[in-house]
């Protein structure tokens, strides 16, 4: 039982495929396999067009897991592999290997080099080669502007950048994760009374700038935020620090909305973003800022505790 894709952010079409793969592997008493690339092949084909991941590999090898996968197999992605064409693809990496009695798609499905091959290829080349191809339909969902869409990860990348991300944690069916090591920061928070853990940038999709409600774990390790034990509220802030008028590089940092936050030195951050406050807003006073932040902080409590 096989299914093919880049499943960046393991998103809810992406979990009713691999939910239709795990209960067709049952039925058939079958080994469930997964088959992903790394990196993703945008970022080799087309550089200069890459917008960043949804879920770094880590944390899709554990999305996965969680799935129900039994093997998963990231292909490196190489101008070679992306070059081959659909039939090739079938041949050398379905048929000469891996052999399955099915693969099970979505309907947007494509493969081969240019992304010639759709479903309708995999399905022809089904009929030739030996086995069944399991269709899934798209899965749609209903935004609060009262669109509905197609779920697929472009599209979460559009509402995360347009700060939207309530609605892109419809799509993902969780909220968005941000998750690097924790690094010193100016100290400006703490001058104005709310101390922030500052991250490293991420090789993710970044929100768009402004001030959030959401979640933080801590750990020793990035793998070990998987296991952590304590979502702690806090106010998110993602921006150039331009609030007193001084450009400054992009930070990313959270103020934790609690007591006893203990010593965070070369720990690991994940940041899970609930929902947007306010874009970035330049105050011509640090007591005006001050007295924003207090705002925020106050109204992203009220927001986490309907969590």
């Amino acid at each position: 039982m096989l299914t093919i894709g880049n499943f960046d952010g393991v998103h809810i079409g992406h979990r009713e495929i691999l939910a239709a793969a795990k209960k067709a592997s049952a039925q058939r008493a079958a080994e469930f396999v997964v088959m992903t690339f790394e990196p993703h092949p945008i970022t080799v084909l087309y550089p200069d067009k890459a917008r960043g991941v949804l879920t770094p590999f880590a944390l899709k090898e554990h999305l996965l897991a969680q799935s129900g996968v039994d093997c998963l197999l990231a292909l490196e992605s190489t101008r070679q592999l992306l070059a081959l064409s659909a039939g090739d693809f079938v041949e050398r990496f379905l048929v000469e290997n891996i052999r399955p009695g099915v693969v099970v798609e979505g309907r947007s499905f494509n493969f081969g080099s240019g992304r010639t091959g759709r479903i309708d290829t995999l399905q022809k080349l089904a009929a030739q080669k030996g086995f069944d191809v399991l269709l899934v339909e798209d899965r749609d969902v209903k935004l609060s502007s009262g669109h509905t869409v197609t779920v697929s990860s472009t599209v979460i990348r559009d509402l995360l950048q347009a700060g939207s991300v309530a609605e892109a944690a419809t799509a993902l069916g969780r909220a968005y994760r941000l998750a690097e090591k924790i690094v010193p920061g100016r100290g400006k928070g703490k001058r104005l009374g709310f101390p922030t853990a500052n991250i490293e940038l991420p090789g993710q999709i970044i929100p768009a700038h402004g001030v959030y409600a959401g979640f933080v774990e801590v750990a020793d390790t990035f793998t070990a935020l998987f296991s952590a034990k304590e979502r702690i509220p806090a106010a998110l802030s993602i921006g150039t620090s331009e609030s007193l008028g001084a450009g400054l590089p992009l930070s990313i940092e959270a103020h934790l909305l609690t007591q006893n936050v203990g010593d965070l030195a070369d720990k690991w951050l994940a940041m899970d973003f609930v929902e947007r406050l306010r874009g970035q807003i330049q105050f011509e006073t640090e007591s005006a800022l001050s007295a924003q932040i207090a705002k925020d902080c106050q109204y992203a409590k009220e927001i986490l505790k309907r969590e």
